[in-house]
């Protein structure tokens, strides 16, 4: 029997910052079976994708080696969606923007295999936008031409880019966008100043546009090319030529950004991390999405179990996270119980982050510490309502001791701790990437918010971690990062991850204040 054909998605990933990808080629990723992707497609974007989807890396850069010819890409996802997947084709850029997007849509249509194109934000638009150079300005610009500077060579002359024509047109109030610029860009320019265009026109060079590593010159026509040059820039890089180009020293807002060129990584779990990402990502970082650290369920569900058919006796259940919070409930509802079955045991939670997860089950909140530790609930709780108390506590299967320590040592009658969730070491993450980048010092800052994080993390990228610069969450957190040797440059006054990346911009803001 002939298996039934799949599909092949050609999908824009936009011009690298991953958060500029559609919806659509989001929602795409997440269901796909196989992900054939280019070298410029953002490493965060593949998380989006299932964790059993095939990944296969089919990118192509000028001037470097070449692990696929076009045709081999054609017949691959030819292949690929005969068998019967949901292909998607993850394209830096726009797919039909000089991205060979028509060509590939071509063999499948030829091959009569089903295809949808989903758009991208190009860099032809994205990295100007980012540099603060509008491509069209009532004052400036009234039209805009997008132009390979990377032609093949084989090509006929004579329907190559007709340069003398575009100098023309951008001497009449155009602007022009070069893309795949940087190897060719001193002819380029040379052939727009023999066309006619004046030399001391605008022209600017952007490099890595919406990335940590994002670089703008400005220079003119004549000097751009020796610019560039001097201060090692390289692809990939757009060119912007044209009037508009003077606006920048205006408009220049992404470089104002406090984070701006800072890549951070973000180690909690994957589940938990966008908020965060989300923070920092405002701030202008761009962020590494690394989990450390995965969730389960307890070795055994025994103590939970026992605890919940007695949930009415205790006087306390005091909650350390919002994911023993749900763990709870889910645990609750799987045993056909539900909230009465707590009767009139008062609610405690370690944190806003928890007590916000509690309130979310009508749960109302009786006692939280100002200081989110777990040794602040004692006067939270205060030493006389303890005494005497039952005490449920439903966390993590490993966790610090000091708790229900604590609280036997107040006079507490009874103090129980059921396990509702285990930590586990994730298995997915691209290891050889991030060590990759910590070797060539191009992380500034890795941020923790659990000391699993933090043992994890070094565990899993190695000793050579340490190099990096530390963020944690709480002093907890900071001593633990401590006793494995890394600086930790960067804390908290209260533990939530907003106000961490509210510490982190003001570490920065300081730190180009005193190199300034």
């Amino acid at each position: 029997m002939a298996e039934t054909a799949g599909k092949v998605f050609l999908v824009g990933a936009g011009p690298g910052a991953p958060d500029l990808i559609s919806l659509r080629g989001a929602r795409l990723l997440g269901r796909a079976n196989v992900v054939v992707y280019d070298s410029l497609v953002s490493p965060e974007l593949l998380r989006l994708a299932p964790t059993q989807a095939e990944r296969i890396h089919a990118g192509k850069r000028g001037g470097g080696a070449q692990p696929f010819h076009q045709a081999t890409i054609n017949q691959l996802l030819i292949d690929q969606a005969r068998a019967g997947k949901s292909v998607v084709r993850l394209k830096g850029g726009d797919p039909f923007i000089f991205g060979r997007g028509g060509e590939e849509a071509a063999a499948l249509a030829d091959a009569g295999i089903e295809f949808e194109v989903v758009p991208g934000i190009t860099s032809a638009i994205a990295a100007p936008a980012f540099a603060g150079i509008p491509l069209t300005h009532r004052d400036h610009g009234s039209f805009v031409t997008f132009v390979t500077g990377h032609e093949e060579s084989t090509r006929d002359p004579a329907a190559g880019v007709p340069w003398d024509e575009l100098a023309r047109a951008a001497n009449r109030r155009g602007t022009l966008v070069i893309l795949m610029a940087a190897a060719r860009i001193r002819a380029t320019l040379a052939r727009l100043i023999a066309g006619g265009l004046p030399p001391e026109t605008p022209a600017a060079m952007v490099q890595w546009g919406t990335t940590a590593a994002q670089r703008t010159v400005t220079a003119t026509l004549t000097t751009l090319a020796d610019d560039a040059a001097a201060q090692g820039f390289g692809s990939p890089a757009v060119v912007v030529v044209g009037e508009s180009v003077r606006s920048r020293d205006k408009l220049a807002w992404c470089e104002k950004l406090p984070l701006f060129g800072r890549r951070i990584v973000v180690t909690r779990a994957a589940d938990q991390s966008a908020n965060f990402a989300a923070h920092l990502r405002d701030y202008g970082a761009e962020v590494i999405e690394f989990p450390t650290i995965a969730f389960g369920p307890p070795s055994s569900y025994a103590a939970l179990d026992r605890a919940i058919a007695e949930a009415a006796s205790f006087d306390w259940i005091i909650f350390t996270s919002a994911r023993g919070v749900d763990a709870f409930i889910d645990r609750l509802r799987f045993l056909g119980r539900d909230l009465r079955d707590t009767g009139t045991s008062a609610i405690a939670a370690i944190g806003p982050a928890t007590a916000d997860r509690l309130r979310r089950y009508a749960l109302n909140v009786a006692a939280m510490p100002t200081e989110y530790r777990a040794e602040a609930i004692i006067d939270a709780i205060g030493p006389s309502r303890i005494a005497g108390a039952r005490i449920l506590i439903p966390r993590a299967d490993v966790a610090r001791e000091i708790l229900p320590e604590l609280l036997q040592r107040h006079g507490a009658r009874k103090v129980v701790v059921a396990p509702t969730y285990r930590t586990i070491v994730p298995a997915d993450g691209d290891v050889d990437q991030l060590r990759d980048w910590v070797a060539a010092k191009l992380i500034d800052l890795v941020t923790f918010t659990s000391s699993s994080t933090v043992t994890n993390f070094r565990a899993i990228v190695g000793d050579t971690a340490l190099q990096i610069p530390v963020a944690a969450i709480g002093p907890i957190t900071a001593e633990t990062a401590r006793a494995n040797r890394f600086n930790v440059i960067v804390t908290a006054a209260t533990y939530t991850t907003a106000d961490l990346a509210a510490a982190i911009v003001t570490h920065f803001l300081q730190q180009d204040v005193r190199s300034s």
